[in-house]
């Protein structure tokens, strides 16, 4: 009788598996790390070396596991109606069309500030992710709009356990209380109570109800090249620059898009590349050498270490349940 260790054991009592070899060197934390939403995201849970998660597919939900493999790979293992589609998406999920050849050109990488080039020197093994999935991207991007992240966090937790589902059953090796984010159905028969029990005001809310009355079309963005789609999201009320730019860089991991409007970002990268703080215009002019590659440089900002100094007004956090 062979007896298997614990991994061979949750792999041989999945659904559907595969093993992905990336092409360089690859983080599975630092790629896949930007679609948490808070370290209370119910729809994924962290382990050192792997990470789970769960989400609908067209074919139903499933339960990934990913785990980073000792000869550099990523393997998968999925559970559920939903696995096979879940598991077609894992490379792209996991970074595999993602290409940094040009940015690290010679010529090209020279023109950038040196806090970037050591940044990634230093961050070879990122990835921008692209998960396909709009609508689950663009719901809590909308209830991060105009509020502090804590209190959007806060309010989609509670979405998410109050509305969301259980995840498909992975076995005992799975995490607690991993939740599917609600359906496009789901999302649109939650009453204007519960918005307002889950701290989110009446503008946010609208804007989820109208764009989830097109959900099928939303998902079909995914298809379209990113600028393409992001201009198409924007045409829906109360979607605006900001909100598409942030969802096409975890959907399509483009690597160009910057969330103009964002409370702190033009700041940040002012001071991270001049030493002084600067607006919206003021951010697109000192990144325009690098178009098409821009939230790589913003990205590089953010893993070179550096931090913004910390003056002026804070946003404020407001409780809508109050009102």
């Amino acid at each position: 009788m062979t007896i298997l260790d614990a991994p061979a054991r949750i792999a041989a009592a999945a659904d559907a598996s595969l093993r992905w070899h990336p092409d360089g060197p690859y983080s599975l934390h630092q790629t896949l790390g930007i679609l948490l939403r808070g370290t209370g995201d119910p729809s994924f849970s962290f382990g050192p070396d792997r990470l789970w998660t769960a989400f609908t597919t067209p074919d139903g939900p499933v339960t990934l596991r990913l785990t980073a493999a000792a000869d550099g790979a990523v393997d998968a293992q999925a559970w559920g109606p939903g696995s096979a589609a879940g598991l077609a998406g894992v490379p792209r999920l996991l970074g595999a069309e993602d290409d940094w050849s040009a940015f690290d050109e010679p010529d090209f990488h020279a023109t950038l500030p040196r806090m970037v080039r050591d940044a990634r020197r230093r961050n070879l093994a990122v990835r921008l992710p692209s998960t396909g999935r709009v609508v689950d991207c663009l719901v809590p991007t909308i209830l991060e709009q105009k509020v502090t992240v804590i209190e959007a966090r806060r309010g989609y937790r509670y979405l998410m356990y109050r509305f969301g589902s259980p995840a498909p059953a992975a076995g005992s090796a799975a995490p607690e209380g991993l939740r599917l984010q609600p359906t496009p159905e789901q999302w649109l028969r939650i009453p204007s109570w519960e918005w307002h029990q889950a701290g989110v005001g009446p503008q946010r809310s609208a804007t989820v109800m109208r764009a989830l009355r097109s959900a099928v079309a939303l998902e079909r963005l995914a298809a379209l090249p990113s600028v393409e789609a992001a201009a198409k999201l924007q045409v829906i009320p109360g979607i605006g620059v900001w909100t598409a730019a942030e969802v096409v860089q975890r959907t399509h991991g483009c690597p160009d898009s910057i969330a103009v409007g964002d409370y702190h970002l033009a700041a940040y990268v002012g001071a991270a590349l001049t030493g002084r703080r600067t607006d919206d215009a003021g951010m697109l002019a000192l990144l325009e050498p690098w178009t098409g590659h821009r939230q790589r440089v913003v990205r590089m900002i953010g893993l070179s270490g550096f931090r913004k100094p910390t003056f002026g007004p804070r946003m404020t956090i407001q409780d809508h349940r109050r009102h």
